[in-house]
């Protein structure tokens, strides 16, 4: 680096005024000039600071002597700390004159190459120093200096410096004492952050604040390092304290009331709206608990009336159990014929005649013998204990069986004591399925599940290859191959949303959110993933006698239900919900203590009683002309 400076940069350079009856000490054009051979260094080391400094302060007290300068000097702050760096610039005092003193002369081997720059107002140079030289730390106590010359900056170095204390003096032509210290002080904290900066200004004339508000400061401990200054604040009379407060890292702890705050602050206005009086706030805060308190004993009043429907319901299912016996059971297809019986049928089967109504409706189209279950167990079984089951499908069926109703806790592997049925049961499903090419669909142990809890393994295992062998669930279990079917049931069920409920519709296309992102996952379970068991299960009897109709008309009154909650401005939002998992509704289902048993749309209150609020309501636009019209047009191959 150049150690001269430009022409340019000494027309700009700042000019050391200096009293007549002091002689200036030197003058920047000759100190730095090329031809002048006798220059003069200027030394930044700990002893020449600490020489010069009490030399420049030996006029405060003329008696002070000289054995007790050392004193003197600690006295007022000074210390060498290996770590610390320092930026001083020479002051013009009346003590003797700097010029004979090495300390004051400028040095071209010590401290970065220094660029002089017009001095602003308010703005305050740093001189840093090379890292091999010892660093001064500067205690915050203001001596009590005699008035002299002003002292300013009169270079900035190029590089910004490093954590610093630097103390810095101006030179004015006024014959008046300012000096000015700037203190950077560290923030406690584990990581870097800006540094505060006290400036304190003392004078013999009244200071001048710089703000209306008056700042007094205290004292501050910081904790003492070797790489950083520790220094203390000072009140003064005369002192301008500007610093931000400090960042401090401290725990969280948690509170056993409502803050200072919350006590305060408005909940009953949004806050770019003018505040309220405090009676006002008050006054309204208390009928927002009024009206959540009513809230909530009319949702738990609709629940007690919804429980007692559904306690008059089963206590009504079991009394006609006669009529089921005298009139349904002995030929179940009088039900389509007598519209009585076939309402009593949508109320629900009786729980120790759903096995034999459900294999009577979903009847044997596959003539499957009694020992089809024996034969494709032995074959799966046969392949299990070979090795050649592929074990990629039976990864798949284990993992479905893990997620298979967990909250009854019959099917959970080794410890379930149905488990080693259901596995049996869909092994033998699996065989069955491969003379046709057909793997694993996930969503099928929750159909062999809820067969199991109603009827025997072999019983159940007919009964579900005939279900699945009905067309719709043929379309979503077949895989690949039947595609265009799975889109063709897709285009039937957009229509009749959008004839049903057309701001429903609306709002999913704005949203481009098709069936495909929620139709399969509810259809392919028959609902046992979102609904609870006991809707399930009433489903379960409809749909066996109403066939892949009521599959579709059952989606739309779940859509009914979830309604109100559709219409999130989010895309991402609304799938959430599609899917179960709602995060507000799920907080809000554990604060009311809702019984959760699994099913994941009982967050959003969807049960037994208000589904099928939705589905009665739906005769009013529900045809199966409709249906029939609808399958001619889509599946005309049907």
């Amino acid at each position: 680096m150049d150690d001269h400076l430009s022409d340019d940069e000494l027309d700009h350079a700042p000019k050391i005024h200096v009293s007549k009856h002091v002689p200036p000490p030197f003058a920047l054009d000759d100190a730095f000039a090329d031809g002048d051979e006798a220059d003069h260094t200027l030394e930044f080391s700990p002893e020449a600071v600490r020489k010069e400094f009490a030399k420049a302060y030996s006029s405060i007290d003329s008696h002070v002597a000289q054995d007790d300068l050392a004193g003197y000097v600690a006295k007022i702050g000074l210390s060498v700390e290996p770590d610390m760096s320092v930026s001083t610039l020479s002051s013009d005092t009346s003590g003797p004159d700097p010029s004979s003193s090495p300390a004051l002369q400028p040095s071209k081997s010590a401290g970065p190459q220094l660029v002089s720059q017009p001095s602003l107002e308010g703005s305050f140079y740093d001189i840093q120093l090379s890292d091999g030289s010892p660093r001064l730390s500067h205690s915050l106590e203001p001596p009590n200096l005699p008035a002299g010359d002003d002292i300013g900056p009169t270079s900035r170095p190029v590089s910004p410096p490093p954590v610093h204390t630097p103390e810095l003096v101006s030179s004015a032509p006024e014959a008046k004492l300012d000096i000015v210290q700037e203190v950077e002080i560290p923030v406690t904290g584990s990581q870097p952050v800006p540094y505060g900066r006290v400036l304190a200004q003392a004078s013999p004339r009244p200071a001048t604040p710089r703000s209306s508000a008056s700042v007094s400061s205290t004292s501050s401990n910081l904790p003492t390092s070797m790489s950083l200054p520790t220094p203390t604040s000072y009140a003064s009379e005369n002192s301008i304290i500007s610093a931000p407060p400090a960042i401090t890292h401290r725990r969280a702890v948690r509170s056993m009331g409502p803050s200072a705050l919350d006590k305060v602050i408005s909940k009953t206005r949004p806050p770019f709206l003018p505040p309220k009086s405090r009676a006002e706030d008050l006054k309204h805060m208390a009928d927002w608990e009024a009206m959540m308190k009513r809230s909530r004993t009319a949702e738990e009043k609709r629940r007690a009336a919804l429980q007692e429907r559904r306690s008059a319901r089963e206590r009504k299912i079991e009394e006609s159990i006669g009529i089921w016996e005298r009139a349904i059971l002995p030929d179940w297809t009088v039900v389509k014929r007598n519209t009585s019986l076939r309402k009593l049928w949508w109320a629900g089967i009786p729980t120790k005649l759903r096995a034999t109504m459900w294999q009577s409706a979903v009847g044997n189209a596959l003539v499957l013998s009694k020992d089809a279950y024996k034969s494709c167990l032995s074959r799966a079984r046969r392949a299990l204990s070979h090795g050649t089951f592929p074990t990629t499908v039976l990864g798949f069926l284990e993992d479905d069986i893990k997620t298979t109703m967990p909250n009854l806790r019959l099917f959970l592997p080794g410890t379930g004591p149905m488990y080693q049925d259901l596995k049996d049961m869909l092994c033998a499903w699996v065989v069955s399925r491969s003379d046709e090419g057909l793997g694993y669909i996930l969503g099928a142990a929750k159909i062999a599940a809820m067969l199991l809890l109603n009827m025997d393994p072999a019983e159940g295992f007919v009964v579900m290859r005939n279900l699945l062998e009905r067309h719709c669930l043929r379309s979503f279990f077949g895989g690949i191959a039947s595609k265009d079917d799975v889109e063709a049931y897709y285009r039937i069920f957009d229509t009749l949303l959008a004839d049903g409920m057309p701001k429903i519709y609306f709002n999913f296309k704005q949203h481009q959110i098709s069936p495909a992102s929620y139709l399969p996952d509810w259809l392919v379970p028959l609902f046992l993933d979102h609904l609870p068991f006991e809707a399930c299960a009433r489903l379960w009897d409809i749909l066996v006698l109403e066939g892949d109709s009521f599959l579709f008309r059952a989606s739309l009154a779940i859509l009914a239900v979830l309604e109100s909650r559709l219409f999130f401005p989010d895309r991402r939002e609304l799938l959430e919900l599609l899917r179960g998992e709602n995060k507000p509704a799920i907080e809000v289902a554990k604060r009311d203590s809702r019984l959760l048993n699994g099913a994941k749309y009982e967050i959003y209150g969807v049960d037994e009683e208000t589904l099928w609020e939705r589905l009665d309501s739906m005769d009013e636009w529900w045809r199966e002309s409709t249906w029939t019209r609808l399958i001619q047009r889509e599946l005309p191959d049907l």
